[in-house]
């Protein structure tokens, strides 16, 4: 069973950075494509970011572009999400999930971590 345990939300302030960790267990980790969501108060949950097994491919959410970046480091099973320039549109809570094929659908989900961006 795929188990995957958010870390590093909290409150920042506008313009201030945040990373976020997903530790992954109970999987050969860099066969798994993750990506990161989040859904704000009264929305749907969006895509944000997502990266290959390997690392070599990512992509992201055009409102994130060019302020996040997607990492991971399989040999501590974790993918990351470094988020700079934060704005409070931001805010939300932030899930990674975890999917074994290269087109289907995601699979595994953390409990997520909130992230709120103050002005």
């Amino acid at each position: 069973q795929v188990q995957l345990v958010e870390s590093g939300g909290g409150l920042v302030q506008i313009r201030g950075s945040l990373r976020l960790s997903c530790a992954a267990s109970g999987c050969t980790f860099s066969r798994y494509f993750m990506g990161w969501f989040r859904q704000a108060p009264g929305k749907e949950r969006e895509f944000v970011a997502a990266i290959s097994g390997s690392g070599l491919t990512t992509n992201y959410a055009d409102s994130v572009k060019g302020r996040f970046t997607i990492s991971r480091d399989n040999a501590k099973n974790t993918v990351y999400l470094q988020m700079n320039s934060l704005k409070p549109e931001d805010t939300a809570f932030y899930y990674c999930a975890a999917r074994s094929q290269v087109a289907g659908p995601y699979e595994y989900w953390g409990q997520g971590t909130q992230v709120t961006v103050s002005s």
